[in-house]
């Protein structure tokens, strides 16, 4: 049988209203809240641009995206260069490099042989737009299940190493990774580049695609072209530079190409090698 309780522990048991300092406080502590989730929003804005600039467009993070890859429940596609996904890819990635005339293609025939399974798109990094820009593409022409995974193949090789392949290999030990410290260390600006050339006579090697060079010289019968999709001539002139005992001065579009090449100049334990800073974009911004 239900007793009443004595009054003094029904006072106790009693709804208690917040006071009025109480109610201060947990508004100040829901603004202090909702201020921090849009500054943590305004943060993944600024190191994600690709998903303010392409809200339209679906993104995975990291280790969402390394599960479903382990479960097959999405295709890696790297839409970089061939030459970038040689250097540098994750394990079990398709290429169908954005810039190929048949993307498009390519892409429809990937996604039919996967009709069950999302296309999770990648390329360099949290700033590289190209998966952005090929998922855009695809949406443009019907090709749906598209996913972008933003963070890029960098971000994937420091957290899983023994699934990213360097230069066909298991990369394993992810300080094998060239970081932008050695990058700017064998970067020099223009002045300094063209100093360089009338000290040293090296070798001037414009690694520009034909699509970017569009018949364009800046160092007018002193330059060698050499494109990153030429590995025979990228060895020709390694092999040059190290028996004339010179340097390699290369530049490219918007200094971004040499990273990668970087890797190979590296392999091939090239002594001596710099980088014009910001390519010819940076260039023509001086003239």
């Amino acid at each position: 049988m239900f007793t009443r309780p004595p009054l003094r522990v029904a006072r106790q048991l009693s709804f208690q209203f917040p006071s009025h300092s109480t109610r201060g406080l947990m508004r100040q502590v829901i603004a202090l809240f909702a201020l921090t989730l849009l500054a943590l929003s305004a943060q993944a804005e600024e190191e994600f641009p690709g998903r303010r600039q392409y809200p339209a467009v679906e993104y995975i993070e990291l280790q969402d995206f390394y599960q479903k890859l382990n479960e097959e429940k999405i295709v890696a596609v790297d839409v970089r260069t061939d030459y970038e996904y040689n250097t540098l890819h994750i394990k079990g990635a398709v290429n169908i490099s954005l810039t190929s005339d048949t993307f498009i293609d390519d892409m429809k025939i990937l996604q039919g042989m996967h009709k069950d399974k999302k296309l999770a798109l990648y390329c360099n990094g949290k700033t590289c737009l190209k998966s952005y820009k090929a998922a855009s593409k695809c949406r443009k022409y019907h090709i749906n299940d598209i996913v972008v995974y933003d963070a890029g193949v960098f971000d994937f090789a420091k957290a899983y190493p023994n699934d990213t392949y360097l230069f066909g290999e298991v990369l394993g030990d992810p300080s094998r990774l060239i970081g932008k410290d050695k990058l700017l260390s064998h970067s020099i600006s223009i002045p300094e580049f063209e100093e360089k050339i009338l000290q040293t006579n090296g070798i001037v090697l414009d690694v520009r695609d034909k699509q970017q060079r569009d018949g364009i010289s800046i160092f007018y019968m002193r330059e060698r072209r050499a494109s990153l999709d030429r590995p025979d001539l990228i060895d020709r002139y390694i092999s040059q530079a190290k028996k004339r005992g010179v340097p390699l001065l290369i530049y490219d579009q918007a200094g971004k190409q040499v990273r990668w090449l970087q890797y190979y100049l590296e392999k091939q334990q090239v002594p001596s090698y710099f980088f014009m800073a910001g390519g010819i974009d940076e260039y023509f911004k001086t003239l």
